[in-house]
C-alpha cells in the first residue's frame, strides 16, 4: 500500500510534468532572421551632372511649424530643401559639417534649389523623391509676441521670392506665402520688429510674421498680394 509520503511525491512529480508541458505549449518559436534585401535601385537621373556647391553648414532654416526647409552655408549661400525631407536632413546633416549640394543655382542670388545633399562627415546622401501622401504643413500657432533683431540676410522661396529673413541671432522670420513687403526692411544690417507666433526647436527659433516694422510701436500688418486683374474678353469676330 502506498504511504502518504509516496502519494505526495507522485503528486509533485505529476505537477512538475504538467507545468513543463504547459510551458512547452505556450513558448513561442524562435524569430526567423529578416530576409536579405536586394540592392537599392539606382535613381533614374544622375544628379551629379547638376552644378555642385560645397560649403560648411552654418544653420538650418525652418517653416513656422518647425520643419527644416533649407540650410545656410558659412559663405551666405542659401540652400532650399523641401519640408518633407526635414527628418532625413536632421538625421544626416550636422551644423559645422561640410556638404556637397547638387541642384539648380539662381542666376542673380546666392541661392541653390537642392536636388541632393551629401554630408562629407556622415557620408549620407539625401535626394528629393517628392513629398509623401497626406503631408500637411500647418502653422505652429501660439500667442503672438514681438521679436526684434538685425537682419543678417533675406531668405527666399524656391522661385527666388523673398519670404523671410535670417536675423543675426539665428532667428528665422517667415512671411505668409501670399504676401508682399518692402524689401528695404529686410536688408542686411536693418533692425526689424516682427509680431507673430514663435516656435523654438532644437534647430533654432522661427517666427510666423503677421506684422512688421522698424519700431515696436509702428507695426504694420503684412498685406496679401492684390488679386490678379480679370483676363480681357476675347475679341469679337
Amino acid at each position: 500500500m502506498p504511504t502518504l509520503r509516496n502519494v505526495g511525491l507522485l503528486a509533485g512529480t505529476a505537477l512538475l510534468v504538467i507545468q513543463a508541458t504547459s510551458h512547452a505549449q505556450v513558448a513561442s518559436p524562435p524569430v526567423p532572421p529578416p530576409p536579405a534585401q536586394g540592392p537599392v535601385p539606382a535613381p533614374l537621373y544622375d544628379v551629379t551632372q547638376l552644378p555642385a556647391v560645397r560649403g560648411v553648414v552654418r544653420q538650418f532654416t525652418q517653416t513656422p511649424r518647425g520643419d527644416i526647409d533649407g540650410l545656410i552655408l558659412a559663405d551666405g549661400t542659401e540652400v532650399k530643401t523641401p519640408p518633407h525631407l526635414s527628418s532625413e536632413i536632421a538625421y544626416a546633416i550636422r551644423p559645422g559639417n561640410t556638404v556637397v549640394v547638387h541642384g539648380l543655382r539662381a542666376a542673380a542670388l546666392p541661392l541653390v534649389r537642392a536636388i541632393s545633399i551629401t554630408d562629407e562627415a556622415t557620408k549620407i546622401t539625401i535626394s528629393d523623391g517628392g513629398p509623401g501622401p497626406g503631408r500637411r504643413l500647418d502653422a505652429a500657432g501660439g500667442a503672438p509676441t514681438v521679436s526684434s533683431g538685425r537682419v543678417r540676410m533675406p531668405l527666399h522661396g524656391p522661385e527666388g521670392q523673398v519670404d523671410g529673413a535670417l536675423l543675426e541671432d539665428g532667428t528665422v522670420l517667415r512671411l505668409p506665402p501670399d504676401a508682399y513687403r518692402a524689401v528695404t526692411e529686410l536688408k542686411p544690417g536693418q533692425t526689424v520688429f516682427a509680431e507673430g507666433p514663435v516656435l523654438t526647436t532644437a534647430f533654432g527659433r522661427v517666427v510666423e510674421v503677421s506684422a512688421m516694422g522698424t519700431t515696436p510701436d509702428r507695426l504694420e500688418p503684412i498685406a496679401p498680394l492684390p488679386p490678379a486683374p480679370p483676363a480681357p474678353p476675347p475679341p469679337r469676330p
